[in-house]
């Protein structure tokens, strides 16, 4: 059992420092100006942002994040491996963040919007209307919002609490800052965290969610990545007893 959890601290200590500097940034940025003007380059950025850790851009980061063990030249085994148990933490997030969602019933802060544009009685009236209508009114909201904001109400009328683009970044800061930093890849773990920071603001900017969505969901991220079995005892997350590996593998 200490082995186990001695496997996870790598991982532990890059979710604490996405989550240290999330933090920081979201006292000092809590919400947006949702009604404020946008230019190309911001919309553009925090677009692609947000879709690396939605549907379908997620598979891309999963494609490019499971290139990090062949490029370090592991075996097929050992990718199997990774990948396998990558794909159990992934399951693990989406079941949560499906499951929470339908619980907490958050509503998204854009309603809110909506709301002191006079286009709904409340956010909870929102919620009420069907995908027809909610469609419709966050249409309306087009002549006081930038397009770019309004491209992403219109695709995600669900709840808030927690956010799926942040569960999804921060399981993967867990799982590939932890795998990167354990082989002391500096540079590239730094990179994934800051990754996460910019999913995660993103979110805030877009006006999808609240700083306590982000918060939980690396917390909700933490908990999934304990309980994600490790495979000891293994060249890949033993370095220390990996047998030599010959140029021809």
């Amino acid at each position: 059992m200490r082995a186990y959890f001695h496997q996870k601290i790598p991982g532990l200590i890059c979710l604490l420092t996405f989550a240290t500097l999330m933090s920081g940034i979201l006292m000092i940025y809590p919400q947006a100006n949702l009604t404020g003007s946008v230019s190309d380059v911001t919309g553009s950025l925090f677009t692609a942002l947000t879709h690396s850790a939605g549907n379908p851009g997620f598979l891309i980061t999963v494609s490019l994040l499971l290139l990090i063990p062949i490029a370090r030249k592991s075996t097929k085994q050992e990718v199997m491996k990774v990948a396998c148990q990558f794909a159990i933490l992934l399951i693990m997030s989406f079941a949560t963040k499906t499951t929470l969602k339908h619980i907490t019933e958050v509503a998204r802060p854009y309603t809110y919007e909506l709301q002191a544009l006079n286009l709904i009685d409340s956010p909870e009236s929102f919620y009420a209307l069907d995908q027809a209508q909610k469609d419709k009114v966050v249409e309306l909201a087009q002549a006081s919002v930038s397009h770019w904001r309004i491209a992403h109400w219109q695709g995600e009328t669900n709840y808030s609490l927690p956010s799926g683009h942040s569960i999804f970044a921060a399981v993967c800061i867990a799982f590939w800052g932890g795998y990167l930093l354990r082989r002391k890849h500096w540079i590239a773990t730094a990179a994934i965290i800051t990754w996460g920071i910019g999913v995660g603001f993103s979110r805030i900017w877009l006006g999808m969610h609240w700083p306590s969505d982000i918060i939980a969901s690396i917390l909700a991220a933490a908990l999934l990545y304990l309980f994600t079995p490790e495979f000891l005892n293994t060249p890949l997350f033993n370095p220390r007893q990996a047998p030599a590996v010959n140029g021809n593998s």
